[in-house]
């Protein structure tokens, strides 16, 4: 279905401009993790397109750790077991005792001090967050970390499952995703865990290629309008984890962002409008979301609305929206907006994305994602299947539209009651 007013031909236009863009952003870049080279070329690719479209663009900049990985190798007993680096972990080649964990209570009690520990049980159910994460940190996640590096063990090894409500749909999965701990670590699956906690004895051999670099990353702002007046941001992550394209996740919001934005080239409304490309949601310290808050954000009351997009465009079901925070009018003037698009539905609530920033601050947040969000999440994010040939370029096409009507309808319809 083309948009009112929209020849075939200016469809197919922008069908094509928004497939260049995943093809350049998914198959020539790839992963895209935060202060990685690729990264920076994404960063300048985002912020050269926004300057085309008449925008005033800003990279703010921020110290952070790109990470460099190269082989794996892990024997018990003589017996090679598949292991995968913990992102961010520092390289080692050790040979040790191995030392089975299944709790809080018996990393406590165990003499770790130059041994390797496996790590099983309940301090496997969930990735630990990073030390210094400042948006969630579970008090017991702290425990964990702090007991094991009070321990000092040479290296650790964790067992591990699937948990996608944390970690996407990678199995195992890593239990320290962390520049910040400085033990050297890889996870396996669990079901070898188990066998290797089986053995009355064993010691292993461990050598990890890894190198902790020091690098600078940049969140992207362009913006336009009054800059008096409280601001609609549209905003979408630009980073990914290591080893996924991140087509869904979030390539797909980026694209979105740029449609956007060739749709205001001409604009010239007095609302205040913000388009952001944000560093980090992927990154283990979400450095790029502390700079927004420090450098760019200002007052709460500066904001009008934050719409975040993050895992749209999947090409089967629909797009789905979740409004958070909203005034009572505000949602009903939102409401009476979205309504009008058949292929928009209200979805579920969730708060694993740039959204969350807003709400913190006490900023009404309209987010965008998948009706088909659970299975996303839990098969395909944060894996090397998030690949191009997933995303819709037509549902992105059509949420820039929307967005579209929103800037247009902004003055007419939102006001700021908080």
């Amino acid at each position: 279905m083309f948009e009112l007013g929209m020849s075939a031909k200016d469809h197919a236009a922008l069908e094509q401009k928004a497939a260049q863009y995943l093809h350049f952003l998914c198959d020539e870049l790839g992963a895209r993790p935060t202060g990685s080279a690729h990264n920076q070329m994404a960063v300048e690719f985002f912020a050269s397109e926004l300057d085309q479209f008449d925008f005033q663009v800003q990279e703010s900049c921020f110290e952070c750790m790109d990470w460099n990985s190269g082989q794996v190798a892990l024997s018990v007993n003589g017996e090679p077991v598949e292991a995968h680096i913990s992102p961010y972990s520092k390289g080692t080649q050790i040979e040790a005792p191995l030392i089975h964990l299944t709790s809080l209570e018996e990393v406590k009690r165990a003499d770790l001090k130059g041994n390797i520990g496996l790590l099983a049980g309940e301090l496997v159910t969930e990735q630990l967050m990073p030390k210094n994460f400042p948006f969630y940190n579970p008090e017991h996640h702290q425990e964990i970390i702090a007991a094991l590096e009070e321990k000092a063990p040479a290296a650790l090894i964790a067992a591990t499952g699937k948990n996608p409500d944390m970690v996407g749909g990678l199995y195992p999965f890593p239990l320290f995703e962390d520049g910040d701990f400085d033990i050297p670590s890889v996870y396996i699956k669990d079901t070898i865990g188990k066998r290797l906690a089986s053995y009355r004895e064993a010691c292993a051999r461990l050598h990890i290629e890894a190198e902790r670099i020091p690098a600078t990353a940049c969140n992207v702002l362009g913006r336009k309008g009054n800059s008096f007046s409280p601001r609609l941001v549209f905003c979408a992550h630009i980073d990914t984890k290591e080893g996924t394209p991140g087509a869904l996740d979030n390539a797909a919001g980026i694209v979105t962002l740029l449609m956007l934005a060739e749709r205001l080239r001409d604009y010239s409304g007095e609302r205040a409008l913000e388009i952001v490309a944000f560093n980090g949601e992927d990154y283990y310290a979400a450095s790029g979301e502390i700079d927004y808050l420090q450098s760019s954000l200002g007052s709460a009351q500066d904001v009008l609305l934050a719409i975040n997009i993050d895992g749209a465009g999947y090409k089967e079901g629909r797009s789905a929206y979740s409004l958070y925070g909203c005034p009572q009018k505000l949602k009903h003037q939102m409401e009476e907006i979205l309504t009008g698009y058949p292929d928009l539905v209200e979805g579920q609530e969730w708060y694993q994305s740039d959204h969350s920033l807003f709400i913190q601050q006490g900023i009404p947040a309209l987010a965008f994602t998948s009706d088909q969000f659970d299975a996303l999440w839990s098969e395909i994010a944060h894996t090397p299947k998030d690949q191009a040939h997933l995303v819709s370029t037509q549902k992105l096409i059509s949420l820039s539209a929307v967005f579209h009507d929103i800037v247009l309808m902004a003055d007419q319809f939102l006001t700021v009651e908080r």
